[in-house]
């Protein structure tokens, strides 16, 4: 919709439930949205989708996971991944952050909640900085723009226990992908 940023219309769709808003010539109309298929969404109230991320979750500010909201998780989903990487990096894509067997029931992850106690079964793999945990976004010094991709998976099954990395996550993932959403933020190093 014109004018309205990805988590506008999130909170729009949780106030109006499985309505929906639709402009049209006439203005602006409320229809029923069930003949309309949700699929799975992941925002952020501290970015909008393309935005900055905020310095605060950054190498030079307190390098904590931002917060984020899901919704729209399939019917049938035993578990999620979230891949939080940057492919812009000088060396290659660089992974700031691996959870996986977040519970589907789990609606949103709280600012920090890398460092803090993760909800129900979820599980942190080794990221590029090689902890289990959130690494800040910290593009180099004068590299331009840098993208993070927030890559959230909806699977059909929960992972083993003690996956390494994100190579051995998406590994096991092969085959048991049933949606995934991508919510970007830019950030940049003068």
């Amino acid at each position: 919709m014109v004018g309205l940023t990805g988590f506008k219309m999130k909170m729009l769709r949780l106030l109006f439930g499985r309505f929906c808003l639709v402009l049209g010539a006439g203005g602006l109309l409320l229809v029923s949205g069930t003949g309309v298929a949700a699929s799975l969404s992941l925002d952020s109230p501290a970015f909008d989708q393309g935005q900055p991320v905020p310095g605060r979750y950054s190498c030079d500010g307190e390098g904590i996971s931002p917060p984020l909201q899901i919704s729209d998780v399939p019917n049938g989903a035993k578990s999620l991944v979230l891949i939080v990487d940057d492919p812009d990096a000088p060396g290659g894509t660089w992974v700031h952050w691996v959870l996986y067997n977040l519970s589907p029931d789990v609606t949103s992850l709280a600012a920090g909640v890398s460092r803090a106690q993760l909800p129900g079964p979820a599980v942190e793999a080794n990221n590029s900085y090689h902890k289990k945990h959130y690494g800040g976004v910290c593009p180099p010094h004068g590299d331009g723009v840098h993208h993070y991709h927030f890559k959230l998976y909806a699977l059909d099954r929960r992972l083993a226990g003690g996956l390494s990395d994100k190579a051995a996550v998406v590994n096991r993932m092969q085959g048991h992908v049933m949606e995934k959403t991508v919510l970007t933020g830019t950030f940049i190093r003068p």
